[in-house]
């Protein structure tokens, strides 16, 4: 009798605990929140705001003269709270998503011999010592040895080898060592491992975390991860925009001092001496240039990239998650589209990780692809033989019917014959009398059928049955001489090719002798078919695209080395001269240094081990190169989490897919395909961001610099520039956040891990820009040219250089965010874009006639509006004949 009582469990219990693998510690909400307050560009806002908060206080507490409006350290609170909550509830809520998935997945059911019976108990209620029954598609649950009974099983998610292991019955006097990690001992099994075919009865030796399963998940839970390509990035672009604003901050708060003091005082030596013999009028004014100061430092930072980043971000994780495609963590995304090398598994994503028929030859060697083109007498011996010597059956009716039970092989033929028409009624009317299972002395399978046919069907090697075959079966079901055996051997040469196994077809008219031998004479040939795990057709384009990005793409799989080439070569990752092919066995013979000199021309690994994987990874970001993987079993968990990016196909393991970044739900290389679009995509976005608020804050600077030698102290007012900022900020971060995925950003090159975010073209286009709006803001103020436009009316004025700022500011978006001369290039697919300009620009209007008291507006009259936006509208044409310049420059270059 088999399994433990009730008193045995709380005993076995007690002594090593149960079946519960330790959860990986997730983030709770204000975890991520706290952690998202390290990025960069946060950091330099929280010390902008920082001292705009003292500079206030101390405004009303009466320390200094000049009152600081309480808004600006308002509108940078808000900045920073809206991008760092967008980003965590963004990832909050995929990881919340995640975690259902892992808890759907890890309600495995076990049959557990208890008290004398069979009882179904949750996975994690198993114990050392139970007796646990093991049939064909389950999942074995703890390690442990077999007691009774044989079975095949995949152990590829824990050792990466996709060919079945069969297990034995223990002998008697085994004695199990619980610490061996041996794969290939034929009594031990081991957690995660899938029963393919067979009963078996096994006894748990080790449960929990002590399980090989469980230490491999253990070992994954430590925080060594490096910083993004983004966060890189961004840290380098936040240290030049400190410079610029601390340089920027300083200069003008000198032009401010000197404009005060000499420039004020006619440059009259005694009335200088006289002036600053005056502290207290000194001090006002030093304290009133270090206010000016700090409101330029903060006008040079883009405080809305963060709540930006955050926003392209969750919208496109939205639209990922349509595409099959769960974004576990934003910076995964953010990387994908920086991808230099990707790694990839072959089964389930370059192939569809299923065995399947991909042709059927008869004895003259005529090829059929599918099926149904099968017909007369021959059609009836092949359905005869597909279905009755089987281990496989059929479960379910219609489109959901599916081949259940027996190996992947014989669920493969089964499949083959599976969507056609009605069985011949012939094939419903036998009856099962003898049978002999495959062995590897015979290479052969046989079953005995008696009915309306009295035969023995045969199925195995080509190279045991073809030498048997005196005939071969036309396709009227007539008998026929076999005299095709040259030709045949070739078709299956020619078949090995292209990575396709073949087995042989064939009947005999003679009886199985009691379950164990059949004469082996005068057989008769049905044909012989061809299996492989078919490479997914959608596969083939998106690893063309993949490549054409710039991503070097590497097959690394547990096949031999005949096969992995002939996968490859057909997905199209095999086709210069010098692209490379290497074993498991090659690579440990060459140490690190030369690895890394080859790598750029590795495109196959054969017989990988999970060692490989992790050392690929390393080495090549050690080249400083950007790399993602691909893996679905427990084995391929430390590649994932070591690589720049981990994706983990939905089908796989739970330890997997904790150690990924972002998990591909149908499991296909086409998924991946559009995450790195939808990550180039972000970068883009983010991009032309930075030109567009880079371009209004380096103006900014520039305008204030020079208003203080002009006698100009401020020409917007604090509220204005609130408003300008709210512009150039939020209202921005949402038009530009929608930008849609083209497909043409993966015709650009990977962005290098240390390559600057803003690249030349981007330099070119912000500071031509900044000096344009400069250049006319200048005009403007400064100038007799419009002021005649406004005659004694200063307050009109200024209410018209305000107008002019932001219009300039909304012309300008239409410019940064499209590199071609089409500014409404696929506008239509960001119409978020248009309705947010056409708010800023209705608000904006509104403004300048009811916005008085707040925003000091007094209205514009129709000949001042059309100068406004003629001035405004002219960095337009100004940007559009810099494109031309350097679409030039680039085309001669």
């Amino acid at each position: 009798m088999f399994g433990l009582t009730d008193q045995e469990v709380a005993v076995s219990k007690e002594k090593y605990g149960d079946n519960r693998l330790t959860e990986q510690k997730t983030e709770s909400f204000l975890e991520k929140l706290k952690d998202n307050f390290k990025d960069p560009m946060i950091k330099i806002l929280i010390v902008a705001l920082a001292i705009n908060v003292i500079l206030v206080i101390g405004s009303y507490a009466g320390w200094i003269e000049d009152k600081m409006a309480w808004y600006e350290p308002v509108g940078i609170a808000v900045a920073i709270l809206l991008a760092t909550l967008v980003s965590t509830f963004s990832e909050y809520r995929n990881e919340n998503a995640f975690q259902k998935l892992q808890e759907e997945a890890s309600k495995i059911k076990c049959k557990v011999y208890r008290n004398g019976e069979i009882t179904e108990l949750a996975i994690d209620d198993i114990v050392t010592g139970d007796a646990i029954l093991l049939q064909a598609g389950d999942k074995v649950p703890a390690d442990g040895i077999i007691i009774n009974g044989t079975i095949k099983v995949d152990q590829s998610v824990l050792n990466g080898e996709s060919k079945e292991a069969t297990k034995i019955t223990i002998p008697s006097g085994y004695k199990d060592e619980e610490t061996a990690m041996d794969f290939l001992n034929q009594y031990k099994i081991f957690r995660g491992s899938v029963v393919y075919s067979g009963n078996a009865v096994m006894q748990v030796t080790v449960v929990g975390d002590k399980s090989v399963y469980g230490a491999i998940a253990k070992e994954l839970q430590t925080d060594d991860e490096r910083d993004t390509p983004l966060k890189v990035k961004l840290s380098g672009l936040a240290g030049t925009i400190s410079k610029f604003g601390y340089i920027g901050g300083i200069a003008i708060a000198i032009a401010l001092l000197f404009q005060r003091i000499v420039i004020h005082n006619g440059f009259n030596a005694a009335e200088i001496t006289a002036y600053l013999s005056n502290w207290s009028h000194l001090v006002s004014d030093l304290i009133h240039a270090i206010m000016l100061a700090v409101i330029i430092i903060v006008m040079a930072v883009p405080e809305g990239l963060p709540l930006m980043i955050a926003i392209v971000s969750a919208l496109n994780m939205g639209k990922m998650l349509k595409d099959n495609v769960l974004v576990r963590k934003i910076a995964g995304i953010e990387t994908a589209g920086s991808l230099n090398f990707l790694f990839s598994d072959k089964t389930g994503t370059i192939t569809k990780g299923k065995l399947e028929v991909v042709t059927f030859i008869d004895g003259t060697g005529f090829e059929y692809k599918k099926y149904r083109d099968v017909t007369g007498g021959l059609k009836q011996y092949l359905s005869l033989s597909i279905h009755q010597n089987t281990d496989s059956v059929i479960s379910g009716s219609g489109d959901h019917a599916h081949p259940v039970g027996g190996n992947a092989t014989e669920r493969a033929i089964l499949g083959f014959a599976l969507h056609e028409e009605a069985l011949p009624v012939p094939v419903k009317t036998v009856r099962t009398v003898g049978k002999i299972p495959f062995n590897s002395t015979n290479k052969y399978s046989a079953t005995t059928i008696e009915g309306s046919y009295n035969l023995t069907l045969i199925k195995g090697a080509p190279e045991k049955i073809l030498s048997k075959c005196k005939f071969y079966y036309e396709k009227d079901g007539t008998v026929q001489p076999f005299t095709g055996f040259n030709a045949l051997n070739a078709h299956i040469d020619t078949l090995a090719t292209r990575a396709i196994r073949v087995l042989a077809i064939a009947i005999s008219e003679e009886k199985i002798v009691n379950n164990e031998s059949l004469p082996e004479n005068d057989w008769i040939l049905v044909g012989i078919v061809g299996i492989r795990d078919e490479v997914r057709p959608e596969s083939i384009t998106a690893i063309n695209e993949v490549q054409e990005a710039g991503v070097h793409v590497v097959m690394i799989t547990g096949d031999r080395k005949e096969t992995a080439v002939a996968i490859a070569q057909e997905a199209g990752l095999l086709k210069n001269y010098n692209d490379l092919v290497l074993t498991s066995d090659e690579l440990a013979t060459m140490d690190d240094e030369a690895v890394k000199k080859i790598i750029p021309h590795i495109r196959v690994v054969a017989r990988a081990l999970p060692t490989d994987k992790s050392r690929l990874v390393r080495l090549t970001q050690e080249l400083n190169y950007v790399v993602g993987m691909t893996g679905d079993g427990v084995n391929d968990s430390p590649a994932l989490k070591k690589a720049d990016v981990g994706f983990a196909m939905g089908g796989g393991t739970e330890v997997a897919k904790e150690a990924s970044e972002i998990v591909i739900l149908d499991d296909n290389f086409n998924s991946i395909d559009k995450a790195i679009l939808y990550g180039r995509t972000i970068f883009n976005s983010i991009r032309k961001f930075i030109v567009f608020q880079l371009t209004i804050n380096v103006s900014a600077v520039l305008v204030n610099f020079v208003a203080p030698l002009f006698g100009q102290e401020n020409p917007l007012s604090i509220t204005q520039i609130l408003w300008v900022n709210l512009v150039m900020d939020t209202l921005a971060a949402l038009a530009f956040g929608g930008e849609p995925a083209l497909k043409r950003f993966m015709q650009e090159k990977p962005k290098r891990r240390d390559e600057p975010i803003v690249s030349s073209a981007m330099w070119s286009a912000i500071f031509i820009g900044a000096l344009w709006v400069f250049l006319l803001s200048v005009v403007y103020l400064f100038t007799p040219f419009l002021k005649r436009y406004f005659p004694l009316e200063p307050d009109m004025f200024h209410t018209g250089y305000f107008a002019f700022f932001i219009f300039i500011a909304v012309f300008n978006a239409f410019n940064a965010r499209t590199d071609k001369l089409n500014l409404f290039d696929n506008i239509h697919r960001n119409l978020g874009f248009l309705r947010i300009i056409l708010i800023i620009s209705a608000v904006q209007t509104l403004l300048v006639y009811i916005g008085r008291g707040i925003f000091n507006c007094y209205g514009l009259n129709h000949i001042q509006w059309i100068l406004i936006l003629v001035l405004a509208i002219s960095i337009i044409p100004v940007d559009l004949i810099r494109k031309t310049m350097m679409a030039k420059r680039n085309i001669q270059s």
